[in-house]
């Protein structure tokens, strides 16, 4: 999985699953201060989707998408988290999954974790446990509990 760090877009203002407009759907604004910034909406983001691009070609990094995301200090939770990364090249071809039905995603520093079941797929391994994180920079996933790891790899000349 080589893939380079790509900035996250701020959560407000981001287009939900299937929306043909660019006006971004949010609820209205709370009061402001000119020292904290707008307020992020308190209402859920639905079928959110936030595709991430590389810098330099614009080739995709990576997908985060969810049925449900609401801002949680600084973080964001997300119901049905899904992250595909991708090989980062012209041919977009899909390097990994993870699955899990909640967690928390920091877009400071690309980290997501959960305390519930995490399924995390590529071609030649398949690992599910909970109580996990996964690091987009170190390109890493770390699971604490219930851990079960099913290789799909040719094992040849094991007994020499």
């Amino acid at each position: 999985m080589k893939l380079r760090r790509a900035g996250l877009l701020p959560l407000v203002g981001l287009l939900t699953a299937g929306e043909p407009s660019p006006a971004p759907r949010i609820a209205p604004p709370a009061a402001t201060t000119a020292a904290a910034g707008p307020a992020l909406p308190n209402s859920p983001a639905v079928n959110w989707v936030l595709p991430i691009f590389s810098d330099k070609d614009g080739h995709r990094l990576m997908k985060l998408q969810g049925t449900e995301v609401r801002p949680v200090e600084g973080r964001v939770a997300i119901t049905n988290l899904m992250i595909t990364t991708f090989t980062g090249d012209a041919r977009a071809a899909v390097d990994s999954i993870l699955l899990s039905p909640r967690a928390i995603f920091s877009p400071q520093d690309h980290t997501a974790r959960g305390e519930q079941t995490v399924r995390f797929i590529q071609d030649d391994v398949e690992v599910t446990g909970t109580r996990w994180a996964y690091d987009h920079a170190a390109k890493k996933v770390s699971l604490e509990g219930d851990v079960r790891v099913t290789f799909r790899a040719r094992i040849t000349d094991i007994l020499r």
